[in-house]
């Protein structure tokens, strides 16, 4: 039998665990922007996430959603949509791999995956972190308005 028609590497491990790993390696590179694998784990998470950055770059709820349910993080989500992806400038190509040697307990080749492109993880977060205060101030100002209003009931009866 021949393995034509069949996509992607197995890692030697059912489909749920494939998966697993597969996404806490692409939540890991956009947290940390470069990551040590295996050669075969780097390629193989080369596909699946260059393919979340150009839907990032598009932009939109339905391909937010999407990448969402591909990574299983919200919080690597938002990375991707908010931080990362405006500051690609490039059409495809975002991710490289370089070689780094062979692992010392079992001689499998290794390799450094990492964005072409410098990113700046404090590119957004000013921005966010004025609209995180900001929402903090509406919510206790809420919470005190409601409050006040409960008393002011109170004293009516």
């Amino acid at each position: 039998m021949h393995r034509h028609k069949y996509k992607g590497r197995k890692f030697g491990r059912e489909t749920d665990q494939r998966l697993a790993l597969t996404r806490g390696l692409m939540c890991a590179l956009i947290k940390n922007q470069s990551i040590t694998t295996t050669l075969a784990r780097a390629k193989e998470i080369r596909r699946g996430l260059e393919k979340l950055i150009t839907r990032a770059r598009k932009g939109g709820l339905a391909n937010r959603r999407l990448i969402i349910a591909r990574l299983n993080d919200l919080e690597s989500a938002t990375i991707l949509m908010d931080i990362i992806a405006p500051q690609i400038t490039r059409d495809s190509g975002y991710l490289r791999i370089e070689h780094a040697g062979f692992r010392r307990g079992d001689n499998s080749e290794m390799g450094t995956i990492s964005f072409v492109d410098e990113i700046d993880y404090e590119f957004e977060n000013s921005n966010s972190d004025k609209t995180a205060e900001k929402a903090v101030v509406n919510k206790e100002a809420s919470a005190n308005d409601t409050k006040s209003e409960k008393v002011a009931k109170k004293e009516d009866k």
